[in-house]
């Protein structure tokens, strides 16, 4: 057989191999139901021909409206198997984003958590889908684990080939509508080929399989790991999961990891059993982190990363020194394979230390957003993707991340990068976090806005948060207005919701005035 006629594995049956290795074993823990290697390697198998007896067919949009069960992971696989893009919605968005979405990527099946029954129905109300299918009895649709049943569990070669597209994600919607992000199979196969190899991984997922987690799972179940799935983030049952069942992998957004510290049981909770604690996807404080670091070890390990790039850089647990909070405010270093250049407003390389947009070279770049080709374009040019991120690199080749490019804020007299200035809020002793955003005033001059979480018991006042920024950055920093709240708004993700914020700052400033 030729190299031009071999078959394309691709990541889901390098994972269904790994899972008939020790068919006998916890593959996923979700509540009291405990599903083995075996179990779910043949619902795979099953549900990709229930799938294709349906009449979905390879290069046709699968579309996931689903929690975090095991049977998400299996419908994610079979459709991939078969060689179906899947584009697995968040489930916080609105109905209208959703429909969009789900109009947008041209869905031929809708895969159906039962209990998002009704939004399916709302959905597929606005936007009619070839096939819906329910993971579970439902009036919504068939049954799809009841004609799963009905099928062979014999192996079912993959039907992908490595240039077709495997996954769409989308922005999540905070920034306007949410742009479809396409990656091939053969890029899905390289991000798992390029993670360090680990065994013995029991990986908690308590943020939704849709994003970062999803990875962490495939990553799980390709080292004959296990996956403990969590329905939603609550930070006391992540404590207690952690010490019951030895987990060692776990991912959380920055604000999350913050509540896990701040819970009342974190004194007490038994977190021994952890080996890598990955967070990122938003803005981190380094005086929280090196709370973190003293709290739980040397296990953070900060993943800087994009939908449209993949993986860019890494501050690995050794770099994670409370002593030295400079090198807690960067991404760490850039990972194996791929380049990065720091470039000017003329696309010009900066030397080390200067700021500029990041730009990034790899395998793991996407193939391009969803049948928008100027679009794409316009982000994708001579092989670089120009990431919208402000950052430098630093003489040791440390990638520290400045802002995002929407988020910086024009100011009379120069620029306001949001993350310096939540870093300065962040630094007080009585501040939690904070949130840094511009609101258009009347002019439609940006203002620099700020929500701020205050410790418990805490008295400080905008007025005294102003005058440390004035003090520590001069006035171009200093915000027209802090609202201190009870906590972050945060997006399906887990990323702090600057689009609501932003909003609810323009509400109220058109009621005062």
């Amino acid at each position: 057989m030729t190299v031009a006629t071999e078959h394309f594995r691709s990541y889901v049956e390098e994972n269904l191999d790994a899972l008939g290795q020790e068919p006998d074993r916890d593959a996923v823990v979700h509540h009291d139901r405990r599903v083995t290697a075996g179990e779910l390697r043949d619902l795979v198998h099953r549900m990709a021909r229930a799938l294709q007896a349906q009449g979905v067919r390879r290069g046709q949009t699968v579309t996931l409206l689903c929690g975090n069960l095991p049977e998400t992971i299996a419908a994610r696989y079979a459709a991939n198997l078969l060689g179906c893009p899947v584009n697995h919605l968040y489930n916080k968005l609105s109905a209208e984003v959703q429909a969009n979405i789900v109009r947008d990527v041209e869905t031929q099946a809708l895969i159906v958590d039962p209990a998002y029954a009704d939004r399916a129905a709302e959905l597929t109300s606005r936007t009619p889908v070839p096939h819906v299918l329910v993971l579970g009895p439902s009036a919504v649709g068939p049954d799809l684990l009841a004609l799963a049943s009905e099928e062979s569990a014999e192996p079912f070669a993959g039907l992908a080939r490595p240039e077709d597209t495997c996954t769409i994600r989308h922005t999540g919607g905070t920034t306007g509508h949410p742009k479809a992000i396409c990656s091939s199979f053969a890029q899905g196969r390289a991000i798992q080929a390029d993670w360090p190899d680990e065994e013995g991984i029991r990986a908690l997922v308590c943020t939704t399989l849709a994003h970062a987690a999803g990875l962490i799972a495939d990553l799980a179940l390709s080292s004959a790991g296990t996956v403990v799935l969590h329905d939603d983030f609550d930070a006391g049952d992540v404590l207690t999961t952690i010490g019951r069942e030895r987990i060692s992998h776990l991912f959380l957004l920055p604000p999350l990891l913050y509540q896990l510290m701040d819970h009342p049981d974190a004194n007490r909770a038994d977190t021994s059993s952890l080996r890598r604690l990955t967070y990122g996807g938003c803005a981190s404080s380094p005086a929280r982190l090196a709370s973190a670091v003293r709290y739980f070890g040397p296990v953070l390990n900060q993943f800087y990363g994009q939908n449209e790039a993949g993986g860019i850089s890494m501050l690995d647990p050794e770099d994670h020194d409370p002593e030295r909070p400079e090198r807690l405010r960067s991404a760490g270093k850039i990972m194996k394979e791929v380049e990065v250049a720091i470039r000017d407003e003329q696309g010009r390389d900066l030397p080390p230390g200067e700021h500029g947009e990041i730009c990034v070279r790899s395998s793991h770049v996407m193939q391009g957003y969803w049948k928008q080709p100027e679009l794409t374009a316009e982000v994708l040019r001579d092989g670089w993707l120009h990431t919208g991120d402000v950052g430098y690199l630093d003489d040791e080749g440390y990638l520290t991340i400045v802002d995002r490019l929407k988020d910086m804020i024009v100011v009379v007299g120069g620029h306001v990068y949001t993350v310096e200035l939540e870093d300065v809020l962040n630094s007080h002793p009585q501040v939690l976090q904070s949130a840094v955003f511009g609101v258009p005033d009347a002019n439609l001059m940006e203002q620099v806005h700020a929500a701020v979480v205050r410790k418990p018991g805490s008295d400080i006042d905008e007025q005294e948060l102003r005058a440390m920024v004035r003090e520590e950055r001069g006035t171009m920093y200093e915000p027209a207005r802090i609202v201190f709240v009870d906590a972050l708004p945060l997006t399906d993700a887990g990323k702090p919701d600057k689009k609501l914020l932003r909003s609810q700052a323009g509400t109220v400033g058109a009621t005062l005035g």
